[in-house]
């Protein structure tokens, strides 16, 4: 299961419609015990062909972003990227390109407006993704 707190969910929404009608990815960090993520961080698509079906990060800009977020205190518990009038299901691109032991929150985005989100994991095997989950909760407060 995984639990995103309101803010990280709203400011995720918020990446995908701007970035409509092309995908947009980011990066989801938190807490690696709860699997709760606290914090996004949108990246920019740097494909510049088919940005409306694919995305694409340099590995330096990936690695220069998880690091900050990890120097932050966050873990990485996965990436998001929007589908742009298409289901949030993930494609084969998606599972041919995913990794082990991460989630890969996908957004649907119909006509600009974010219509359903789904989580997936990567089997063991990499021949599927299963649906994990997907709760939205209030943002701890601080004392």
């Amino acid at each position: 299961m995984l639990t995103m707190d309101a803010s990280a969910v709203q400011a995720m929404n918020e990446h995908a419609e701007e970035g409509f009608p092309h995908e947009v990815v980011g990066i989801l960090a938190g807490d690696a015990v709860s699997h709760r993520v606290v914090r996004v961080r949108a990246l920019i698509n740097e494909r510049a062909d088919s940005a409306h079906n694919r995305y694409k990060v340099s590995g330096l800009t990936l690695m220069r972003a998880e690091q900050a977020l990890e120097a932050e205190g966050f873990a990485i518990l996965g990436y998001y990227h929007s589908h742009p009038d298409h289901p949030a299901r993930y494609s084969d691109f998606d599972r041919d390109h995913a990794l082990p032991n991460l989630s890969y929150v996908i957004v649907s985005v119909m006509g600009g407006t974010v219509v359903d989100t789904r989580s997936w994991r990567l089997v063991e095997d990499r021949s599927a993704m299963t649906e994990e989950t997907l709760t939205t909760a209030a943002a701890v407060e601080e004392a």
